[in-house]
């Protein structure tokens, strides 16, 4: 019996979410592609999970669509052709879930990879990480939003180099350029990112999903419009909040900032 393409670990309130298909890079086949959808249906409506680490097995991080699959014949591109155009998107199931996901950079992120990194809230890469688009290369366009999120990172210009050379951005420039949040050694990656999650997990689950919502909606619009949904959204939350709650918070922030400081 031949392992699943994706592996799903629940403990502690977190998720890890491991692609696996080592041998070819993590790539994503239908059926990968399905398993992840799959994935975040179920951890949707699972709500003793808070926080979801995603990562590849072995080398690779994930190197993209199939490439293999797709060339085999119409029916590969035609279910790729009917992902895009409907709520099966890649990106789709992080944009819809609630709760943070991490990405745990291990290796390799190529193309479809790349934009399933660029899916998630926070990216920590291991020092073997790199990240490529070789769109133009391969002749298919992006359609899980890399042609606009990764401008919107690390500025259009750099995002114009990358995509039109398909040219590998190394985890130190990945980086420098603001793609990552910070760089560990391999067997760190994962510790590295249960402990960031444990930090997420010790403030209310409440205000995470909110305040996630709130960074994200924001994001997409300008900053003027952005401002006022702040503030629109500051005055219907504030409504819930009692004297009680802010001093009960309040010595939960105490005691934190006294244990870190020791």
């Amino acid at each position: 019996m031949s392992e699943p393409v994706l592996l799903v670990e629940k403990k502690d309130q977190i998720a890890t979410l491991t692609l696996n298909r080592p041998r070819s890079m993590n790539a994503l086949s239908a059926e990968l592609r399905t398993a992840i959808s799959t994935a975040f249906d179920d951890l949707m409506d699972d709500q003793s999970i808070g926080v979801v680490i995603i990562t590849g097995a072995g080398r690779a991080f994930c190197a993209g669509l199939d490439l293999k699959e797709l060339s085999a014949g119409n029916k590969g591109l035609d279910k790729l052709g009917e992902e895009k155009n409907d709520d099966r998107n890649l990106a789709t199931p992080f944009e819809k879930f609630d709760r943070p996901v991490i990405g745990a950079i291990n290796g390799a992120a190529i193309t479809g990879g790349f934009e399933l990194a660029l899916a998630c809230d926070i990216l920590i890469a291991s020092t073997e990480a790199g990240f490529a688009d070789t769109h133009a290369r391969v002749g298919i366009l992006p359609g899980s939003a890399l042609s606009q999120k990764l401008s919107r990172y690390i500025g259009i210009s750099r995002a114009k180099e990358v995509s039109l050379t398909g040219n590998f951005i190394d985890a130190d420039q990945a980086l420098a350029w603001h793609l990552v949040n910070r760089i560990v050694e391999p067997d760190e990656l994962l510790p590295t990112c249960r402990a960031l999650a444990k930090d997420i997990l010790s403030c209310p689950q409440d205000m995470i999903r909110k305040y996630k919502r709130l960074i994200d909606e924001g994001y997409a619009m300008t900053y003027a419009d952005s401002l006022k949904l702040e503030r629109k959204t500051n005055r219907e939350h504030i409504k819930s909040v009692t004297p009680e709650s802010i001093a009960k918070r309040r010595e939960n922030i105490l005691e934190r900032g006294r244990k870190q400081k020791r």
